[in-house]
């Protein structure tokens, strides 16, 4: 499917957009990323993306899965960066597809240093990230002028799978009105600990949600204290909501349509 977007930057040949698609839902890519997919001969795409949007794509593209799932089989990151790298040397049109946000625990940045220590073009689109869009189908304002006037986005897993250890707990507990924390469904409960310990409140409103923005999408709700346990109940892509403003769901509950 083509579309006319002469005011727009051409995908050139031999050149790779990193380009964010989005939470899930196919309307939250942005005019950029669309008209990047109308132009690519090849996509290599993450396994979060979804699939609908390949319809925006020319009919000959070819498509490469590059996924990554914690605990499933996975691309090495090596791999996906040399994949691209080989496309770009033949003069391909290339698109790296990734879901949310390529800069937000996307790992854009180390494609793009990869291209640029081999003088590849490259050109990153931003996406809206899942830890605002998840907020915001939810019904959670992640600011609000008398409950938060700071966010704070962490990541729930390193590069070895665990809750990252030089966070500073006591900083993020007392100085960030709301936290959104990504990837955390295995690490929820070591989560839950340190944020108490380190002085937040274990009565604090959190929401946890999966397959945000999507038909699927799936929301519960409790306090910091059963976090764990109330991890137990909703399956990944999680995003976890902790702050005052969680409580304000209940007065205008969305989901998507």
């Amino acid at each position: 499917m083509s579309f006319n977007f002469p005011q727009l930057p051409p995908l050139e040949p031999g050149s790779v957009w990193l380009v964010g698609a989005g939470p899930g839902d196919i309307g939250l890519i942005t005019m950029l990323g669309l008209h990047a997919l109308s132009q690519a001969d090849v996509i290599v795409s993450d396994s979060l993306v979804n699939q609908e949007l390949f319809q925006f794509a020319k009919k000959n593209v070819s498509l490469i899965h590059a996924g990554k799932r914690g605990g499933k089989p996975s691309p090495l990151q090596k791999d996906i960066c040399e994949t691209l790298l080989s496309l770009a040397k033949k003069q391909k049109k290339v698109l790296r597809l990734k879901g949310g946000d390529p800069m937000i625990f996307g790992r854009g940045w180390e494609e793009i240093s990869f291209l640029a220590q081999h003088n590849i073009p490259f050109r990153v689109v931003p996406g809206i990230t899942a830890g605002i869009a998840s907020a915001t189908y939810a019904g959670i304002p992640l600011t609000h002028r008398e409950l938060s006037s700071s966010v704070s986005f962490i990541t729930g897993h390193n590069i070895k799978g665990q809750l990252p250890s030089h966070l500073k707990w006591e900083e993020l507990a007392k100085g960030s009105e709301v936290l959104v924390c990504y990837m955390a469904h295995k690490t929820s409960g070591i989560l839950k600990d340190k944020l108490i310990s380190s002085g937040r409140s274990p009565l604090e409103p959190v929401a946890l949600i999966s397959n945000a923005t999507l038909p699927q999408q799936k929301i519960i709700t409790g306090t910091l204290n059963e976090l764990s346990d109330l991890a137990q109940k909703i399956e990944p892509p999680l995003t976890i909501i902790i702050g005052k403003t969680v409580a304000l769901r209940s007065q205008f509950p969305t989901t998507p349509s």
